[in-house]
């Protein structure tokens, strides 16, 4: 018969006509609107607390080992420094961004 189709993201909800269907289609979708809004409110949230660690730490440093002289049983390694620099501004934009997905979760 005929049906109606949600999509939302990567999750697609498939209702059947309402005539067919009556009061149990109407409960499908109240259910997951309330399943879409708490999963939308907790990404906005964790995407929120990334930009937050973003803009307070714009360093991040992490060390390779690299192969100085290899001799058969003697082996010399030293580590290697690198360092990944950021500006506050991204954090800020990814807050941004997070702020934006809590607040269409809670518009709708």
């Amino acid at each position: 018969g005929l049906c109606t189709v949600y999509t939302y993201g990567v999750i697609t909800v498939k209702i059947q006509n309402k005539q067919t269907m009556g009061a149990k289609a109407d409960s499908h979708l109240f259910f997951f609107t309330i399943f879409r809004n708490k999963l939308m409110k907790t990404t906005g949230i964790i995407i929120f607390l990334i930009g937050l660690v973003l803009t307070i730490f714009t360093t991040f440093k992490f060390f390779t080992k690299e192969k100085v002289v290899d001799l058969g049983a003697v082996e010399i390694n030293r580590n290697e420094p690198h360092t990944l620099n950021w500006s506050p501004l991204v954090g800020i934009a990814v807050m941004g961004v997070g702020g934006i997905v809590l607040w269409q979760a809670s518009k709708k």
